[in-house]
């Protein structure tokens, strides 16, 4: 099983950097960095980050075509190849509806775009030529092939993962979840040259940890409001959460009621959409869905209370299953 972490770079650059070193010192294989135009530029905080550590893989989780063009994606991502001595990673997906509108950009064909772009960016990365001519002259890649996951939470999205990438971001925190989406994901494989061993099947979880369960849960509580306000009806009913229920959390959330939110959540909710509580807990929880076919375990929001302090309490079960 591998370990990754999830983080935002929303805040100052010399606290993600401790947080990366110290994931990399407690066993951590790779750290996934958000891609949002309103935090700072992943691909900068990713450069530095290279150069402070030494044996962790990086990546952004994730770029989308929409806002970065694949011919960009694949230039940054060759580049931090080269910084980092051959431990870039890569993470596509389509983005969002309300991020394009923000931006006055049309989010057309995300499925077809997002493989698309896939493509574009390995023939790239390796060297190759697009349609139209473009080439990456002036930076190549340090590894055979930099890894590209996909992020995807869709049937078609989950089947496309497994066809074009070399490993997906399932967005979601509970077994059952898991249970549908590596079908789709394996379904996609055979049609691919990669094998389901060398696959990376990533939960890409919000989890939250402590050694007391209820600030576990009451630290989940606004991330999971999060989750719930944009989840569709179908996850919704597969975790047998009442519509109306969320409906009344959306309804908060558009008012920046966030304490109203979190009042409305429950440990069922919790349950559905995070992977939380003590480190038994959450080593009884990541067996699980080991057992379902997931290999490499996201460590996303929020973490804990005292992300320090809860990373370390992640050591011990990294270990655990290494």
């Amino acid at each position: 099983m591998k370990f990754s972490l999830e983080l935002l770079p929303n805040e100052p650059i010399k606290d993600i950097l401790e947080l990366i070193k110290l994931a990399e010192n407690i066993g951590f294989e790779n750290v996934w960095i958000t891609d949002h135009y309103n935090n700072r530029d992943v691909f900068e905080v990713l450069s530095i980050a290279a150069y402070e550590t030494s044996t962790i893989k990086m990546g952004s989780g994730v770029s989308n075509p929409y806002v970065r063009n694949p011919v960009t994606i694949a230039a940054a991502s060759t580049t931090l190849d080269e910084i980092s001595n051959g431990r870039a990673l890569l993470g596509v997906g389509p983005g969002d509806k309300a991020t394009m509108e923000t931006l006055n950009l049309k989010w057309n064909k995300p499925l077809k775009t997002v493989k698309e772009a896939i493509q574009s960016i390995r023939l790239l990365t390796n060297g190759g030529k697009i349609e139209h001519g473009a080439c990456l002259n002036g930076t190549s890649k340090i590894q055979d092939s930099i890894p590209i996951y996909m992020a995807a939470q869709g049937p078609k999205m989950l089947e496309a993962s497994g066809e074009v990438a070399d490993g997906t971001l399932i967005n979601a925190s509970n077994p059952k979840d898991f249970e549908i989406a590596i079908p789709l994901i394996n379904k996609g494989l055979s049609k691919s040259s990669i094998s389901q061993s060398k696959f990376n099947y990533a939960a890409y979880t919000s989890c939250s940890i402590d050694n007391n369960i209820q600030q576990a849960y009451s630290q989940s509580k606004i991330v999971v409001a999060f989750i719930i306000g944009g989840a569709p009806d179908i996850v919704l009913n597969r975790h047998n959460i009442p519509i109306e229920a969320a409906h009344k959390i959306r309804s908060c959330l558009g008012k920046y009621d966030f304490k109203g939110a979190s009042n409305l959540i429950t440990e069922d909710m919790i349950h559905a959409f995070c992977v939380c509580g003590t480190p038994e807990d959450i080593t009884n929880k990541i067996e699980l869905l080991q057992n379902i076919g997931v290999n490499e375990f996201v460590v996303g929001s929020p973490i804990g209370k005292d992300r320090v302090k809860s990373l370390k309490l992640l050591k011990d079960i990294i270990n655990s299953f290494n």
